[in-house]
């Protein structure tokens, strides 16, 4: 006769019933915000507000060595973010460092809360010094982010210590490079900024970008070369390929692993250029 095992059914029915429960939590625990990291899933990228200048040149772009020898004057400068914290700028001013930019904003979320130390900071030691605005295009307008950067510390002031604002325009940290937008809308949101910034200060904006990235995602527009002085990121013992329109750049940020401040960078020219440009 066939035995009955009526536990043996109900015990296989409980851990069907516990893995079923168990299912449903962790489907419930990824959709969370944040939760895949939590549960060991994939990354879900820095906090809004994070982004520094330069920070996808190695994961795109790579790093080489430090730049070789060159017949041009170039004066050494830094730029800095939150991250760095209070700068010890009396170092920096030591070490040959003449000339800083300090992230003022980001978008239109996001103020650097280090920036009076390191703004003003970079002043008090000699130092010719200006501010630089993380753009996010995918967020806001470009004319709103500029009036947002003029409003936080992006203006300028015929004073001979302080240098045109700065158009971080990059790959995006969180999320599409392009931040959604084909060339043609990322042209005009540029010169949305750019015209915007002008009204503002009486300055064109610095451009600060990758060649790479300008490649892709403004199709390598060649119309900004004669108005916006250019800032390029290369990490590697020669600037390379200058993005389109630019027969020289203006500052070549050169690495992210220099002493005492990470990100260091070559003006292209004697430090009397470096003050040309703070004069307009």
């Amino acid at each position: 006769m066939p035995v009955h095992r009526s536990g043996s059914t109900k015990s296989r029915r409980s851990r069907f019933a516990a893995a079923g429960t168990l299912l449903a939590a962790l489907s419930l625990l990824i959709a969370l915000p944040g939760a895949s990291n939590a549960a060991g899933g994939s990354p879900a990228g820095p906090a809004r507000g994070t982004a520094t200048m330069g920070m996808g040149v190695v994961a795109h772009d790579g790093q080489g060595g430090l730049p070789i020898g060159t017949r041009a004057v170039q004066t050494e400068g830094v730029d800095v973010a939150s991250y760095q914290g209070n700068v010890a700028w009396a170092t920096l001013w030591n070490s040959g460092v003449k000339w800083a930019y300090t992230k003022a904003t980001e978008g239109t979320y996001y103020t650097n809360p280090y920036f009076a130390q390191q703004y003003n900071g970079s002043y008090n030691v000699g130092m010719i010094r200006g501010a630089y605005h993380f753009a996010t295009p995918d967020t806001t307008s470009g004319a709103v982010q500029a009036n947002y950067f003029v409003d936080h510390g992006g203006g300028w002031s015929r004073d001979g210590k302080t240098l045109p604002g700065v158009l971080d325009i990059e790959w995006n940290p969180y999320g599409a490079q392009c931040y959604g937008k084909t060339a043609a809308q990322m042209v005009a949101w540029i010169r949305d900024f750019v015209n915007t910034y002008k009204a503002r200060t009486g300055r064109d904006a610095v451009i600060y970008t990758a060649t790479s990235w300008w490649k892709d995602c403004t199709g390598n527009n060649a119309g900004f070369a004669t108005t916006n002085p250019l800032w390029v990121a290369r990490y590697s013992s020669a600037v390379g390929e200058l993005p389109a329109g630019w027969g020289f750049y203006t500052i070549w940020q050169y690495t992210s692993s220099g002493p005492t401040v990470g990100d260091h960078n070559h003006f292209n020219g004697a430090l009397d250029r470096v003050q040309a440009l703070a004069n307009g």
